[in-house]
């Protein structure tokens, strides 16, 4: 890995589309990037070109058909293509955090619950993990007032900020980012910048998919494009 915290190389991925008769639709042939500690590389390229998919695969989310993702985790070099659940499950708990477009949690449970619950995860004990969430989540804008009420009543921008809260709430050695600041107005923006910084400085390695060229020009150390796959010409 050459002192990359995460280096991928040689990814093809096809998805095979079973509703229109089994068509085979190529997305990533032959990607591949290495990200260092305190380094941002941000994902460019068309709609389409693969940049969300090549994301999810280095999160374990989209098994590969082809090539290798190689981690650090727990002083050791891990191959995501090949590792077994369970430690997929432990590089997500310890070393890979991620941030979605969307929040997904539990109904009925409070805002700071679902913050606190990435920190206990990583074995911070109730009270320091509950300190850290109220911290992060007020700090993105979502006050006390709104601590102990689920997410599910927030709105779209404010269900977003509790996703942030939820991956920015400890430190991650490396950390996926998929559109941060959608849905969020200029000043939250700022706030996450800094937050992206802060975990850079701190020694994060991070990948990210920015459409804000404002917010991709403040994070980034440099650009990876990616290409959409062609179809090769018949013969």
């Amino acid at each position: 890995m050459s002192g990359a915290m995460i280096a991928a190389s040689g990814l093809d991925k096809t998805f095979v589309l079973h509703l229109q008769a089994g068509a085979r639709l190529d997305v990533l042939r032959g990607a591949g990037l290495r990200v260092h500690a305190g380094e941002c590389v941000a994902l460019s390229g068309p709609s389409g070109a693969g940049k969300t998919t090549l994301l999810r695969a280095l999160y374990g989310n989209y098994l590969v058909d082809r090539g290798e993702i190689l981690v650090r985790h727990r002083g050791a070099t891990v191959d995501l293509v090949t590792a077994s659940p369970e430690t997929i499950i432990d590089i997500r708990r310890v070393t890979l955090g991620y941030v979605s477009q969307f929040l997904r949690a539990m109904p009925r449970v409070a805002a700071i619950d679902v913050v606190a619950g990435t920190a206990l995860d990583r074995g911070i004990d109730g009270d320091t993990a509950h300190a850290q969430a109220a911290a992060v989540l007020t700090r993105l804008g979502i006050g006390p007032r709104l601590h102990r009420l689920p997410p599910a009543t927030f709105s779209g921008g404010e269900q977003q900020r509790v996703n942030l809260a939820r991956s920015f709430v400890c430190a991650w050695p490396v950390l996926l980012l998929d559109e941060p600041t959608a849905s969020l107005d200029a000043a939250n923006r700022d706030i996450v910048v800094d937050l992206i910084n802060a975990a850079k400085r701190s020694g994060s390695a991070v990948v990210g998919i920015f459409h804000d060229g404002d917010v991709r020009d403040r994070v980034a150390d440099r650009v990876f494009h990616i290409e959409p796959v062609t179809a090769a010409e018949p013969a």
